[in-house]
């Protein structure tokens, strides 16, 4: 397992909708085990796209009470098949670093997807579990927790985002750019 690299805004592959998984192999593995050790010391759950993969793959690790989680999940190409109630909760996400916002989720989610080998599930999930599900799935389908809201709010948060991280975005639009040139001069 290897820790990768976290691809924050506003790299293109946030804004992509993921493809589905269709193997079910070594590399899927990997990923799942690479993500997986990633997420560990920097949040409760993790997308692929946030590492530069488009799979509809994220994992979780949420806390449930004084010393207790959910374990590690790790859910591949989900969809959500019933929502119940609403909810408010202040979200950070590791592809904005430094930004919380509050935002209004589903209370309550039932979710169906599959394991690492395939294995169709279904899982009923709900208070902050049921907040990380949406907001990982979000990820998948190029939704990011700040188009979720307001138009005034979404504005000054960026514009907060921008001025303490303008460095590294530039940065990381830099390397981009390279890459793109290596690849169309190849």
């Amino acid at each position: 397992m290897a820790i990768r690299p976290i691809v924050t805004w506003p790299d293109p592959v946030l804004k992509q909708r993921c493809t589905e998984v269709v193997a079910f192999d070594a590399d899927l593995h990997q990923l799942l085990g690479d993500m997986a050790e990633t997420m560990k010391d920097e949040g409760i759950g993790l997308a692929a796209n946030q590492v530069g993969v488009a799979l509809r793959v994220f994992v979780m690790d949420v806390p449930l009470g004084e010393g207790e989680h959910t374990g590690v999940l790790e859910i591949i190409n989900p969809r959500i098949v019933k929502t119940k109630g609403e909810i408010r909760y202040e979200e950070g996400c590791l592809s904005f670093p430094g930004v919380n916002e509050t935002v209004k989720r589903a209370a309550e989610v039932d979710l169906a997807y599959q394991d690492r080998h395939g294995v169709e599930h279904e899982v009923h999930a709900s208070g902050l579990v049921a907040i990380c599900i949406q907001h990982e799935l979000d990820h998948l389908d190029g939704i990011v927790f700040l188009d979720r809201l307001s138009p005034l709010k979404r504005r000054i948060a960026l514009r907060d985002y921008l001025r303490e991280n303008r460095e590294q975005i530039e940065e990381a639009q830099h390397r981009a750019k390279s890459k793109l040139r290596r690849s169309a001069a190849s």
